[in-house]
């Protein structure tokens, strides 16, 4: 099975399907004709296609041919070689539980 997702006119995914196998080849085109009218990009379970797996809500950045999860917190960065999120300051790995606390820009301990 392949997974296409629809994006809108500013590349945030509306909608993700699965097409059977012998649709992947043309599968953009495919979906645009059975589904109606939108832009369809091929996305992949296994991350394999577009570096992530598109979700409701991501955004398909052409210029990284990737889906992007919407960014959690503003002080967030982008890792251009995954194109995921990460918090400016490495959690703490003392077996303790964390959250990311945008107003200190720091974890904190759960």
């Amino acid at each position: 099975m392949a997974h296409f997702a629809e994006i809108d006119d500013n590349n945030i995914v509306l909608r993700v399907v699965v097409v059977s196998d012998e649709h992947e080849a043309d599968g953009e085109n495919w979906c645009n004709t059975f589904f109606g009218g939108g832009t369809w990009k091929q996305t992949s379970y296994n991350n394999n296609i577009r570096k992530n797996y598109a979700g409701i809500g991501y955004t398909f950045d052409a210029s990284r041919d990737a889906f992007i999860r919407p960014k959690p917190f503003p002080s967030w960065l982008l890792v251009e070689d995954t194109c995921r999120w990460k918090a400016p300051i490495d959690m703490p790995d003392d077996g303790k539980a964390y959250e990311w606390d945008e107003s200190i820009t720091n974890w904190k301990e759960t």
